[in-house]
């Protein structure tokens, strides 16, 4: 089975597997909302993650969306991936770096038995 990126797919097999007609991913194209790979001969390769999106922009299409806005979602929800992914090494290097912090403030705690101890004389009384 190819890799989900692997663009392996001619148009009418794309068409077919997405459940559209192949004049109808020519659009979507010229729209920029699909950029299938092209061959040296500058034949059409669609990936396993374009029959993907195709299938969602159907979806969108089909909720009532038409093509301007499909292609808006499109990028808010790829925005939106991206800034989850942004997030997600953020809360990382976050916990990195407060462990490090921790780690740090042990090596500067001196043990109790090493400690300085202040001692007040007390007055004799009288």
């Amino acid at each position: 089975m190819p890799e989900h990126s692997q663009a392996v797919y001619v148009i009418s097999v794309a068409a077919e597997l997405a459940g559209l007609h192949p004049q109808t991913l020519r659009i979507y194209e010229r729209k920029g909302l699909v950029d299938p790979a092209r061959t040296g001969g500058g034949s059409r390769r669609y990936s396993q993650a374009d029959i993907d999106l195709l299938r969602r922009i159907q979806e969108l299409t089909e909720s009532g969306l038409n093509l301007a806005g499909v292609k808006r979602v499109l990028e808010l929800e790829a925005e939106v991936e991206r800034l989850r992914e942004e997030l997600t090494l953020t809360r990382k290097a976050a916990t990195r770096a407060v462990e490090e912090a921790h780690r740090q403030y042990k090596r500067e705690l001196v043990p109790l038995n090493q400690s300085m101890v202040l001692f007040e004389q007390r007055r004799k009384r009288r």
